[in-house]
């Protein structure tokens, strides 16, 4: 069994991991995050791609506001290259309370978000698909983040400052001395191989998953309830502002403009299992109606793909008795182990939102710290975060900009999301075990019109030449991406839809015979 020796261990690799791991590692301490699969593959990447504001919590939870306000002009500071600065207007529409937006405006001012309201026509004449009945609008700082982006961008920043981030390693057993927690034992997927590591200090960062990690380590009763919400995305940009309905939150108030499409959002209610998440026919149907209230005509628009995530939402009194999650705190959860279990050298954090996940991780690293008696502070809010690749790829038309530069250089992988063969070889080579979703993480491959119809087997085919992996490996990879792009779309299945889900189907199995290939699956 391998063994690894380091100071700090962080299990899960969602935006509160990635946080954590750069901040520890910019504090001088040798890092290792544990990641059970890719980066992003929890919650961090099944959102809206929505930056707050801090608009939307201003009237039920003014902390969570201010937070958002002051992190997301952090975020734009530290790491322009993954945030689309495309503002946002909160609009008072024809099925909207009209006093909600007087309280609304109160309510920025004294959370410190900045706002300012605008004439209606003013409004309608930046976003013309707006709902013309509109009767109040108000411009706030909200913003497009695209979160694999920001995700690689803070490994990226914790790897030069000497961290490990260990993907594909789920976490089977935590080690215990006494009353301290010392390591884990981790099995990697990708060989099947076990993985011992001795930490010296411990951070739960596994969001949804944390009270099951908890439970692992003997601390009992860490209540994590999963708040399921999904997200319809668009076949392209309705608007270029993100659109928020001025009202007490509700499902699908949010219109959020991200790289090519448009994604509305999003439900609320409790699951079972962070795992499995159901997404039902009448709640399509909910965020489809409430895209109607917002851009007029949004029905006859195509929907791409619908998808669902579980918000980590740690639990209190005032929620008990209901399944309304809503009204569960969006706030983080800090959880000191030793004070409530006995337990040493573990700390839990979870709760809070995208847009908070650095501070999240500078308020756990603070405690540990604390713990180790080590005043070490925290340098992550003013630390510029490396720039990829693609830089200023989230801005709209930057890949085209850059296409029409090399028309006649490169091949195009993907034609939706222009994906190009040179991209594509860079990130193989990056990660040669990897499989084609985690590409499309990271280039956005088969996310564009098309969904994979007609450029997986590209990607297939440059993978298979990239790496050592059998033909019978690389049928498996192309049979899993379709099936993956496949996940929840029933639900969507309609007008246009309907006819490119018959096309896609007939390439996949009337011209590739997918069905048929020989198949080597592995771990």
């Amino acid at each position: 069994m391998e063994a690894i020796q380091t100071e700090v261990l962080v299990i899960g690799g969602g935006a509160t991991g990635l946080g954590v791991v750069r901040d520890a590692a910019l504090r001088g301490y040798d890092t290792v995050l544990l990641e059970r699969v890719d980066l992003g593959q929890g919650t961090t990447g099944r959102f809206h791609g929505l930056l707050h504001s801090g608009g939307r919590y201003v009237t039920r939870d003014v902390e969570a506001g201010k937070e958002c306000a002051l992190e997301r002009d952090v975020l734009s500071r530290i790491v322009p290259d993954a945030i689309e600065e495309t503002g946002g207007f909160f609009v008072t529409t024809p099925v909207d309370d009209p006093d909600y937006a007087d309280a609304f405006a109160r309510g920025c001012v004294d959370a410190g978000v900045w706002v300012d309201e605008i004439e209606p026509a003013l409004a309608i004449a930046e976003e013309p698909r707006l709902n013309p009945r509109i009767s109040r609008a108000f411009r706030v700082k909200d913003g497009a983040v695209d979160a694999w982006k920001l995700l690689w961008a803070n490994a990226r920043s914790a790897q030069q400052h000497g961290a490990r981030i260990l993907t594909y390693h789920w976490v089977t057993s935590i080690l215990r001395e006494d009353d301290a927690v010392t390591g884990v034992i981790a099995r990697n997927d990708l060989t099947g191989e076990e993985v011992r590591i001795d930490a010296a200090f411990t951070i739960n960062a596994s969001g949804a998953w944390a009270g099951e990690i908890a439970t692992m380590a003997g601390a009992d009763g860490v209540t994590v309830v999963p708040g399921k919400g999904i997200m319809i995305a668009m076949n392209h940009r309705l608007v270029n502002t993100v659109i928020n309905r001025c009202d007490p939150p509700g499902d699908g108030d949010i219109l959020v403009p991200v790289r090519t499409v448009s994604v509305i959002g999003t439900t609320d209610t409790e699951a079972r299992n962070p795992d499995e998440l159901e997404i039902t026919h009448d709640e399509v149907q909910r965020m489809l109606d409430a895209g109607e209230v917002l851009v007029p005509g949004f029905r006859n628009t195509r929907a791409l793909h619908v998808w669902a995530g579980a918000r980590p939402l740690f639990k209190d009194e005032r929620a008990d008795q209901s399944l309304d999650t809503r009204h569960m705190s969006r706030g983080m959860a800090l959880v000191d182990h030793e004070r409530r279990d006995g337990l040493r050298r573990f700390l839990t954090i979870t709760g809070g939102k995208f847009t908070t996940y650095r501070l999240m991780a500078e308020v756990v690293v603070n405690a540990m710290c604390e713990q180790l008696g080590d005043d070490r502070p925290c340098t992550t809010a003013t630390t510029p975060m490396p720039v990829s690749a693609e830089d200023g790829a989230t801005r709209v038309g930057a890949r085209l900009a850059r296409r029409e530069r090399n028309l006649h250089d490169e091949k195009v992988v993907c034609e939706c999301e222009l994906v190009t063969r040179g991209l594509m070889v860079q990130e193989i080579d990056r990660k040669p075990l990897g499989n084609l979703d985690d590409l499309r993480r990271v280039l956005r491959l088969g996310m564009g019109p098309c969904q994979g119809g007609y450029c997986a087997h590209r990607a297939t085919a440059l993978v298979h030449e990239r790496t050592d992996i059998s033909a019978g490996r690389a049928h498996e990879l192309l049979h899993r991406f379709y099936e993956y792009r496949w996940l929840g779309l029933k639900p969507i299945l309609y007008g246009d839809q309907v006819r490119q889900a018959v096309l896609d189907e007939w390439i996949i199995n009337g011209t590739l015979d997918l069905e048929h290939l020989p198949r080597e699956v592995s771990r």
